[in-house]
Order: structure tokens, then sequence, then C-alpha cells
């Protein structure tokens, strides 16, 4: 192959053909301004509102509860720092240990302004266990946010029971699923949410986009951004039309596939799972065995550095030692320690995440440059002697 098979889907996706061409023509002739009166903002305006119903349908919501955003960074900013804000005699916040920078580091500038935090423990499979979740509600508790599926793990988290203790009392409730659009199906009503994020490059779209759903009955976010009343006030600015139309698309896209999609992202995992197991002695699932996104392999080489791996078969493989979006390269995998593994097995874990243009040739070829790496064939042979 002329180029390294490309395993990380997790990180970000290629904008689908189909998403391509349907942004493409708001990209030339309808460049028109949805706020415009005339005939150019007309069309980009119905443009916009088809987008807004084709997400909301991915998640089961209405189209008025869903606002476009940035990406899922200023979605989770928006979600977390609005919501706080929204009920100020609340100064209480509950999250996770292993959630992504993009709703860790609002929660921490919260707390530097005198919210009180309680960041849960998760278990060794990276589950937040419910009754941790729930004793660490309070009574004054405005938000709790914790991350529908995780980026490193894949490890799918029990929002609805989470969700239900926060309801209990009087906390909104926040999940984080970018990483779940178009893997898993996404049901807001079941899940119990109040607010939602998405990252359109995490599912086929451009980077750039994303949306936040806030359910109908939940208080009105205070807004972090102030200009025009774009997106019902929530996030002013002219809208990035043809990103959204992407977006819209790639939601789409994602609902049709939901029956098969997620059966041939399963199937390519644990093709390249029992490939590496049965040639790699002492390799190691990191992460909940079922309870996880279909696309996502993160397993640990006995003694060995993932990251002196990744290099070594650089020019036909591309991974990931964890998130593009962690900063953990000395320290190892925050999601990892989180779940108390042992230095070596954090050093030693590589994450794989397959996606909608892969095939099994593929995967074996990656399969094979990662068993005959020197440096794994070296420590699979002391291993079986």
């Amino acid at each position: 192959m002329n180029k390294p098979v490309y395993l990380d889907y997790n990180a970000t996706t290629p904008i689908a053909p189909e998403v391509l061409a349907a942004m493409r023509p708001f990209l030339e002739e309808d460049f028109g301004n949805p706020s415009s009166s005339h005939v150019y903002g007309l069309r980009a305006r119905e443009a916009v509102a088809l987008a807004r119903l084709q997400v909301a349908e991915l998640m089961g919501a209405h189209p008025e509860e869903i606002c476009f955003t940035g990406g899922a960074t200023e979605a989770n900013n928006l979600a977390i720092q609005g919501a706080a804000r929204a009920l100020p005699s609340r100064r209480h916040l509950v999250t996770s240990a292993i959630e992504h920078p993009s709703v860790l580091a609002p929660i921490r500038a919260l707390e530097a302004q005198g919210w009180d935090v309680t960041i849960v423990s998760v278990d060794a499979y990276g589950r937040v266990p419910i009754a941790a979740a729930a004793r660490a509600m309070r009574e004054d508790t405005a938000l709790v946010s914790i991350m529908h599926a995780n980026n490193e793990t894949g490890t799918v988290q029990p929002i609805c029971e989470i969700a239900a203790a926060a309801h209990a009392r009087g906390a909104l409730m926040h999940t984080d699923a970018a990483q779940s659009a178009g893997k898993v199906a996404l049901d807001v009503r079941a899940l119990g949410v109040d607010f939602l994020t998405l990252a359109g490059h995490k599912f086929y779209a451009p980077k750039g986009i994303g949306a936040l759903y806030r359910a109908a009955a939940a208080p009105p976010l205070v807004p972090i951004l102030f200009g025009a009343g774009q997106e019902a006030g929530m996030r002013p600015g002219t809208e990035n039309v043809p990103a959204i139309v992407a977006l819209g698309r790639a939601a789409q896209l994602a609902q049709q596939g939901l029956g098969t999609f997620p059966v041939h992202l399963a199937t390519l995992r644990d093709h390249l799972y029992h490939i590496l197991k049965s040639q790699i002695p002492g390799l190691c699932l990191n992460g909940h065995p079922t309870e996880r996104l279909p696309n996502t392999l993160n397993v640990s080489f006995p003694r060995i550095d993932a990251t002196t791996l990744l290099a070594t078969v650089a020019s036909e493989v591309a991974a990931s030692v964890g998130s593009a979006c962690h900063g953990d390269a000395l320290e190892g995998s925050t999601t990892l320690n989180a779940m108390g593994l042992a230095r070596e097995r954090v050093a030693g874990a590589l994450r794989f995440s397959v996606g909608r243009y892969l095939d099994k040739a593929q995967i074996d070829y990656a399969a094979r440059a990662l068993v005959s790496a020197p440096c794994v064939t070296v420590v699979a042979a002391s291993i079986n002697r």
C-alpha cells in the first residue's frame, strides 16, 4: 500500500463524498447569508433549517432544540458554562476523571471562579460507577457532565442512570457524545439528558462544525458569546452554511447506516484484535469488553513503548497512543491512568479506531505490520521461551 492504513478515526474522519457534494453548492452559487431577505438568503436559510432537522433526527430531538456551534469544544463550553451560570444558587459541578479537555477545562475555569467541583473516579474498565456518581451529587449541584463514550477506550457510560440520579437532585445533565454519533444509536429522550454535544469531524463532516442539543424543558443557557441573535441567541455570528449543511448530511448518513454500519465496524475491530491477540503473547485489552464503541480497540503491548512501536510502523499504520487532544506524552494516557492500570501497561497502550472506508485486507496488512515489528517480535520470542 502506498499510504499507511488509517486506524485513527476517533481523532478525525475524512469527509464523506456525499457530504462534500451536499456542501459544495453553498461554497459556490448558493453563498447567501441566512439573515438576508432576498432569494440568496432564503436558499441558505432553508438549507440551515433542513440541516437542523437532520441533526435533530439523529438524536431523537426537535429541530428547535439544536444549536449549531464551531465544534464540540464550543458546544461543551456553552453547555457547561451556560448551564452553571443559569443556576446562580447552585454552585457545585460533578464530572468524571476521564473527560475530554473541552469538558474538564471549562469546569476547572468555573472552579477558579468559586464553583465547587467533584471529580468521580472510574473503575478498571473505565466506567463511571452509578452509585459513586450519585454520591457525588448534592442539593446544590447545578450540572453533571459525563461523556457518553470514551475517546480512548470506547467504553460507553451508563448515562441514563446517572441522568436519573442528577434529576432526582434537581441538577441538569450534560453528555459529550462526540465519539458516539454514527457509531451507536443516540436518543436524547431515552438517555434523559438536558444537553448533548456533537462534533462533525468525528462522523464524516468537516472540522469546525458541531452542535449542542438543549432540551426544550431545560432552562435557557447564559451565552458565552455576544453579538446578534443567531441560533436563538445562544451562538451569535453569521452561520457557516456550508459546514452546517455538511453536518446535516453526515447526520442523515449516520442515521441511515445505524442498521449495518456498527456491525461492519465491530467486525473489523474484532478481526484486528483476534490477529494481535493470537500472535502477541501478553497483549491486554483496555476498556470494557462489551460496553464500548464498535469501532474502538485499545490494547497494551507487553514490555513495549507504544510511541516507539508507532514510529517503527509509521509507513504502514497510522494509529494513536491516546487522544489527539490530550498532552499525555510524558504522563501517559489520562484515561488509562484513571483506570488504575500499571505504568508499563499504560506505556504500551495503542488506540486503534476503524471507520467507514476500511476493509479486511487493510486490517490484515496493518496487523502484519504490527506483529512483525522488530520490537514486537523480540518481546514475543522472549515471552515464549
